[in-house]
């Protein structure tokens, strides 16, 4: 994407605006934009919508399918226009940067008059509040290294446990491999697929070195030894992959998954979420932890959000206020979470009842155990460890290297050292 350069786009015009108390009594109205147009996050923000037309609201979504970047210039299109959504999908150290380029909402005293900040991880808190106001509210997380089984996969391997480190993970690979099957992992052919992988394997073999070299970008980690073991172990990924998969998302895949043609899928939770969609069943595959090599839970995170814009319109700035109240309630997250597979941010919801799969409570209950011995690190595939610039930058290297089984390991984290240098 394009880089906008944040003094010369409406200039003077950042800044913060409460909602004023004249906006309730209009008839709330909102435009949103997002990327979620089908399958479980298609399902997922029609029933918000719907939500919002049932407490009053006029919703006016506008979906622009594709990968974060087709929304974010659609964006972008509008803000340079002079015409920003009321709300709109981003996340991570984009909420901060695009703060700044054009006014947002100051959401503080809705946040406080819901207790919402009380129910968020502070980390996950700070993300949300550039400049220290609230300005977007995260609304569902997702752990993108999840491990996913396939039952049938596990069979024909004569396999019965659940691999925790990369070692048992990749022995499982051989031996579902000797069984025949040709690809024991489950991919799609995106640059997000491929840096969750990349991810995966940094962030089980060190989180620590993951937060050094991936979010805290210190020169002598992103060259150091678990780099080179990192990608070791994406090398091995990938030639257990199905190199023909091209740009098709993951989900082309994954009826061969469940049938036991493809044994092992990482993924973040939404796969949950897409494959009970399509028909298929929960005890179809197994939802667990991703490997991790020092025997403490690890949490990559990836968490939606909605930033609302400041508009003039008394009718759009009632609708903000109402869509922020919904977004916080735990009916809403438990109804959007049970949709895509997510898990909600509050963290006094109950994942105790019917609704809930056996995976959505183990990712949060690995969650909180997670941030008790600090290894919960953000999706660098997601948006979430760094702006779009840079990932964009990383994650090219990380796609050419899966493609390419001719490039070694040190040519990789040689080339991602570079990236890094010049794109900071």
């Amino acid at each position: 994407m394009q880089k906008i350069h944040r003094r010369s786009v409406l200039s003077g015009a950042a800044g913060l605006l409460a909602l004023p108390a004249r906006a309730q009594a209009a008839k709330p109205r909102l435009t949103a934009i997002s990327q979620w147009s089908a399958g479980s996050d298609g399902a997922a923000i029609s029933a918000l919508g719907k939500k919002f037309e049932e407490a009053g609201g006029i919703w006016q979504h506008s979906p622009v399918p594709g990968f974060t970047t087709e929304m974010m210039n659609k964006l972008r299109a509008q803000i340079l226009a002079g015409d920003p959504p009321a709300c709109s999908q981003l996340k991570g150290p984009e909420i901060a940067a695009w703060s700044k380029i054009a006014p947002t909402v100051n959401l503080d005293a809705t946040v406080a008059a819901a207790g919402y900040e009380k129910v968020v991880a502070p980390d996950l808190a700070r993300l949300h509040k550039p400049g220290g106001k609230w300005a977007a509210l995260p609304l569902q997380i997702y752990r993108t290294n999840t491990l996913f089984l396939s039952k049938r996969g596990l069979d024909r391997a004569k396999a019965d446990k659940v691999p925790t480190n990369w070692a048992e993970f990749n022995t499982l690979a051989e031996k579902m491999l000797a069984a025949g099957m040709k690809n024991p992992v489950s991919n799609g052919g995106s640059r997000a697929d491929d840096g969750q992988k990349f991810e995966a394997c940094l962030a089980g073999i060190s989180p620590t070195a993951y937060r050094a070299a991936i979010i805290n970008l210190d020169e002598k980690a992103l060259k150091g030894p678990e780099m080179h073991a990192a990608f070791a172990q994406l090398r091995k990924l990938s030639n257990w992959m199905d190199p023909n998969t091209a740009a098709q998302a993951y989900a082309i895949h994954l009826p061969k998954f469940v049938a036991g043609d493809m044994g092992m899928m990482i993924q973040g939770g939404w796969a949950q979420g897409v494959l009970l969609n399509a028909g298929f069943k929960l005890d179809d595959f197994i939802i667990a932890p991703g490997p991790t090599d020092n025997g403490k839970p690890v949490f990559i995170l990836n968490a939606d959000a909605f930033i609302f814009w400041q508009r003039k319109e008394a009718d759009l700035q009632a609708g903000q206020k109402l869509m922020a109240e919904l977004v916080m309630q735990p009916a809403i997250q438990t109804m959007y979470s049970q949709i895509t597979g997510s898990i909600p941010v509050r963290t006094d919801v109950d994942l105790s009842g019917a609704g809930w799969s056996d995976g959505q409570r183990e990712a949060a209950k690995t969650l909180k155990d997670s941030v008790a011995v600090n290894q919960v690190v953000l999706s660098l595939a997601h948006n979430m460890a760094q702006e779009n610039g840079l990932t964009a930058a990383m994650i090219d290297v990380i796609t050419e290297y899966v493609k390419d089984r001719t490039i070694t390991p040190e040519k990789a984290v040689a080339r991602l050292s570079e990236a890094v240098d010049s794109n900071r």
